[in-house]
């Protein structure tokens, strides 16, 4: 049984309650003649035809036969083993002219095929191994092939076989009932009762409504991590900016004091080289750099503990210390 989403499933749960439900099928020809049209009605009974079809494999008789052949055998793969393979034969299909009977009237149902809830139950399934020859297997080998046999399945509707139909109601000139695909309304062909389909379809909302609120849930987490992860990110990039700009401002200041402390009294300049400090903690020199990206701003205690590239955020794949003297 197929479902497109939760609304459709309480729709069709909605639309089945409101429906006709026709206790005996003799009743259907005074609603037809009462009631206005069309007519969304709800019918039990047993399948019945007037000509049955005689099923070869299976040997029952039913009103709707679908025959599948599939040829299973051995290939040979370019790695030079033997895959497992099948193809189809043989694709049947038959149906003819059937109505449901409770034993007070009967009801011609058309189009089931294409209802909602319509599956046709495997009466046999039979498998046919090929036949050993020299030949045969001469030329499989040549050809790449072991055949191994064909697949014979056969799904049956048998006669007798108590369905519940939901459908719109009509009648002919000569005063024939069936039950079609409404032009608006839900169209089931199923062998569970009008309460169990109902009670179904409440379980599938049940469920897409479930997995709906989960999926929001999810879609909100991660969301919202996102949203974490980038302030986090813009505030770790302003507390960097900061640290570096109070790196810059301290550094400015200790040579502003060093120009003035290393001027001798005849005017000249001593040679004093002031420490480069590390960005991270602002205490230790940087004596590392940053490879592939070649930033030098760390020292290596605090390298350490780095995945990326402070000044560029790019992945440090190596981290090399660097010696001054």
């Amino acid at each position: 049984m197929y479902y497109v989403n939760d609304n459709s499933c309480i729709m069709d749960a909605v639309l089945l309650k409101s429906v006709t439900r026709v206790n005996q099928l003799k009743e259907l020809a005074q609603l037809l003649d009462a009631e206005i049209l069309p007519l969304v009605v709800s019918i039990s009974g047993r399948v019945s035809s007037e000509t049955p079809i005689h099923c070869e494999f299976s040997g029952l008789r039913g009103v709707i036969v679908e025959e599948t052949a599939e040829q299973h055998f051995l290939k040979h793969n370019d790695a030079g083993s033997w895959i497992q393979d099948s193809a189809l034969m043989l694709s049947m299909s038959k149906e003819v002219p059937w109505y449901l009977d409770d034993g007070s009237d009967r009801v011609h149902v058309v189009g089931a095929r294409g209802a909602t809830g319509f599956v046709l139950p495997v009466a046999s399934e039979v498998f046919e191994e090929s036949g050993r020859s020299l030949v045969r297997g001469t030329l499989d080998y040549l050809q790449g092939l072991k055949m191994l046999g064909v697949k014979r399945i056969e799904r049956v509707l048998p006669v007798g076989t108590s369905l519940t139909v939901v459908g719109e109601a009509a009648k002919d000139d000569i005063g024939t009932i069936r039950v079609q695909r409404p032009h608006k309304g839900p169209f089931y062909v199923s062998p569970k009762t009008l309460d169990q389909l109902i009670a179904n379809l409440g379980k599938w909302a049940r469920w897409y409504k479930y997995a709906s609120m989960g999926f929001t849930l999810f879609g909100a987490y991660l969301i919202a991590k996102h949203a974490i992860r980038f302030i986090l990110e813009r505030r770790r990039r302003c507390e960097l900016q900061k640290r570096v700009l109070a790196a810059a401002a301290k550094r400015q200041g200790q040579d502003n004091e060093g120009e003035k402390a290393d001027t001798l009294p005849d005017g000249t300049k001593r040679d004093r080289s002031m420490p480069d400090l590390c960005v991270i903690c602002l205490e230790h020199e940087y004596n590392a750099v940053f490879v592939p990206c070649g930033h030098m701003c760390c020292c290596t205690t605090c390298c350490s503990h780095l995945t990326n590239c402070p000044l560029c955020r790019r992945r440090i794949e190596q981290v090399v210390k660097t010696f001054r003297h």
